[in-house]
């Protein structure tokens, strides 16, 4: 069957979800995490198949890598999603006209969701158990990255529907290929949003291309301000678990403010970095500062593209700056919108900071690494949206719910 004839498959499914009752729709998204965990060995397989197509030293493999542990947080995310109450049939604005008319204004699903990722297996758990709570339908296209991958993670997906006898179609893995690509953004009719996780490069090719609405989930460029109020024991930490706990996510650190009053406490900041290796390109006064308090193979001069760069590795820049008001220009001039973090004991810097950066997610004394939609109490997360409509920062239920207008009336007609 080609694709389009896939999609008007999910296209029909997707009304059969209307239908299933939240406590079904629980059983379900259990049921498919104590699967996982009980598959776990083939799931490992298949991924172990798709690692060995791929280098290593990629800033992707961290992603595309699946562990017994890592298995155990998406199966619990899952869990969490089963918890959530449903989004779908809130009545958000009620009122009576005075011509009697009762207007109800009330939550509902999309219809079908589209997901275009990369090597991020991971998604294709999350993006299933967001969009069956919300009673979606879900169009799966990952890259050939992670096709075995899943291909596994769908068929126990598919397993556990067919024991509840639920139409397999509402979850649908597209083929790996650009013509499916193509198929799925110009799909208006039969999918009703796409949703891109990935490189700049994808998530800007699915929004010039798409004729299919797009939700941006773009590009984390993450900056972190010490201010010139900075705690340095604070700050130590927030730093290095911005940028190392995992290197290849949209929120890790790629760019370290200082305030020029701070260049003191630099070798303290970074000393941490060190310890797992972390490129430091740093501008003139930064580097003065580290040269001889940090390793010299892994100090270099800030060139004018270590800066705005979402580096997606064990690498970082440094910036000094000479106000919170440069701090903040300079964010809202080169990063994307994501998350941005100060660290300071100054309360009116923290709220200035706060107020007036543009982006998703703002962060005071806490390290960017937090943005997540499990960390945020949303259970798991369909994306990061960059953008301002409709949707914004980690997206979970109802991010993926719009709405109608419910209208009673009495026989009135108007005049």
């Amino acid at each position: 069957m080609d694709v389009r004839g896939q999609l008007q498959e999910v296209h029909q499914a997707a009304k059969s979800l209307l239908r299933l009752s939240d406590d079904i729709i629980a059983d379900v998204l259990c049921a498919v995490a104590d699967e996982m965990i009980a598959k776990a060995d083939s799931i490992l397989k298949a991924n172990e198949l798709d690692l060995s197509r791929m280098d290593p030293a990629n800033p992707k493999y961290d992603r595309l890598k699946l562990t017994h542990e890592r298995l155990q947080g998406i199966a619990a995310d899952m869990r969490n999603v089963a918890k959530l109450p449903s989004p779908i049939g809130k009545v958000l604005r009620e009122t009576i006209r005075p011509n009697g008319l009762k207007i109800k204004q009330v939550s509902v699903p999309f219809g079908v969701i589209g997901i275009i990722y990369e090597a991020r297996p991971n998604v294709s758990f999350d993006v299933f158990s967001l969009c069956l709570r919300s009673h979606n339908a879900c169009v799966l296209k990952g890259g050939s990255d992670a096709q075995e991958t899943n291909e596994a993670a769908v068929g126990i997906i598919h397993s556990v529907l067919k024991r509840f006898s639920i139409d397999t179609h509402v979850v649908k893995l597209m083929p790996a290929d650009r013509e499916a690509t193509a198929e799925l953004l110009h799909a208006r009719g039969l999918v009703d949003l796409i949703i891109p996780r990935g490189s700049s490069g994808l998530i800007q090719f699915v929004r010039d291309n798409a004729t299919v609405p797009v939700i941006e989930t773009g590009a984390g460029i993450c900056h972190t301000y010490f201010d010139a109020a900075g705690d340095v024991a604070k700050g130590a930490p927030i730093i290095h678990n911005a940028k190392t706990r995992r290197v290849s996510v949209c929120n890790a650190l790629d760019c370290v403010l200082l305030h020029r009053s701070r260049l003191a406490d630099l070798p303290a900041l970074c000393a941490p970095l060190a310890d797992n290796h972390v490129k430091i390109f740093a501008d003139a006064e930064s580097y003065d500062v580290l040269q001889g308090h940090y390793p010299a193979d892994l100090l270099l001069h800030a060139l004018p593209e270590s800066f705005g760069t979402e580096f997606l590795d064990y690498k970082m820049a440094i910036k000094t700056v000479s106000s919170l008001d440069e701090a903040i220009a300079w964010i809202n001039k080169v990063a994307s919108g994501h998350s941005e973090c100060i660290v300071t004991e100054d309360k009116i810097a923290a709220e200035r900071f706060c107020s007036e950066v543009d982006a998703a997610c703002v962060y005071w004394n806490a390290p960017t690494s937090f943005s997540d939609g499990a960390q945020f109490g949303l259970g798991a997360e369909i994306g990061i949206s960059t953008q301002k409509l409709h949707a914004r920062g980690p997206m979970a239920l109802e991010a993926i719910t719009t709405y109608k207008w419910m209208i009673e009336g009495e026989g009135q007609i108007r005049k």
